[in-house]
């Protein structure tokens, strides 16, 4: 009775209203659609815990620290949002036929201190995947392409973020983003 099976297309379903309150998301993601499904899933309201099967590159980059090999705009973006574990690996054996790939199952749970607020989101996520699309620049770079800034304004800008203006989009943690974020908003 506490269950509710609907067959569509999980990005064309309101899933907050489908629940029509609290509620919990289980899904084998669809590898080819991976991020727009978490992404998805993230929207308001937010189930309470989202637990999915995963490429395990994919779950690598969702709990990757900040500075990591794996560390990028997924990982920023959901960081933000949830805290996220990645529970186990599950070998392309136990499919058949088997993948070509490694899964793991990852653990979502909305965070009770978002780093971002909900009217920061959109903008927050498009600021991070701009940051990233130049990953190998400086933040006084990026700050001067994305920001439309000059010189001496993208570096006054990150310093009073208190950060270095020669730092890279790769080494901010989620906390440094959002600062960034925000004084890029006041710009």
């Amino acid at each position: 009775p506490n269950v509710r099976v609907v067959e569509g297309d999980v990005l064309d379903l309101a899933l907050g209203e489908l629940a029509e309150g609290p509620y919990v998301l289980i899904g084998n993601v669809p590898y080819y659609i991976t991020t727009p499904i978490i992404f998805h899933a993230l929207e308001r309201p937010r189930a309470e815990r989202a637990v999915f099967l995963v490429q395990r590159e994919v779950a690598e980059r969702l709990v990757a620290p900040a500075g990591s090999e794996a560390w990028g705009a997924l990982s920023v973006n959901v960081q933000a949002l949830a805290r996220v574990e990645m529970l186990f690996t599950v070998s392309a054996g136990s499919f058949s036929p088997p993948p070509k790939v490694e899964s793991a199952v990852v653990r979502m749970t909305p965070r009770n201190d978002p780093v971002i607020s909900p009217s920061e989101e959109a903008g927050f996520s498009r600021f991070v995947i701009a940051a990233f699309s130049q990953r190998r620049k400086q933040l006084k770079s990026v700050l001067r392409s994305i920001a439309s800034l000059d010189t001496a304004r993208a570096i006054a800008l990150v310093e009073r973020a208190g950060l270095r203006a020669e730092a890279r989009a790769e080494t901010l943690s989620v906390e440094e983003f959002a600062r960034l974020y925000r004084g890029v908003r006041a710009e």
